[in-house]
């Protein structure tokens, strides 16, 4: 089935209604109750990237490129700017045995900007290493 689903807004099971309210130019949608509150987004920004040797963009969304600032130590870089610096990362950080570092244990935050997000890939032993399969996805 192929064609183009136009809407300006959608019933939910309940009494309220859901707005789908277009942005501005490279913003996302925000969804708004019946009375014009905003009550979420849609995701501004995701990458999924190979984190050794030369880094690689698998896909990604709102994100120009990533910088490899040394081992396990990458900055996310925004094709647009986010409105200010109060948004949410989340970040995923594949780990494989043998190929991967010692054992995967998170991700620290090292900067958040209008413009960028980096962050370190860290193990049991707070080391930072380089992985395979890193996955950053910024909400506001």
């Amino acid at each position: 089935m192929a064609g183009t689903v136009v809407a300006d807004s959608i019933q939910a099971a309940s009494t309220s209604t859901l707005v789908l309210k277009n942005g501005v130019a490279n913003t996302p949608p925000t969804i708004q109750d019946s009375a014009g509150m905003e009550i979420g987004t849609f995701c501004r920004a995701w990458v999924n990237f190979n984190g050794t040797g030369t880094v690689a963009i698998r896909g990604s969304f709102n994100v120009s490129s990533i910088t490899d600032n040394g081992t396990g130590d990458y900055t996310v870089n925004f094709a647009t700017a986010m409105s200010d610096a109060n948004y949410s990362s989340q970040i995923t950080s594949g780990w494989t045995p043998g190929v991967d570092n010692s054992s995967f244990a998170g991700v620290r935050a090292n900067g958040i900007t209008t413009t960028t997000m980096r962050f370190s890939n860290v193990n049991n032993a707070d080391a930072v290493y380089d992985s395979t399969n890193l996955n950053v996805a910024i909400l506001r």
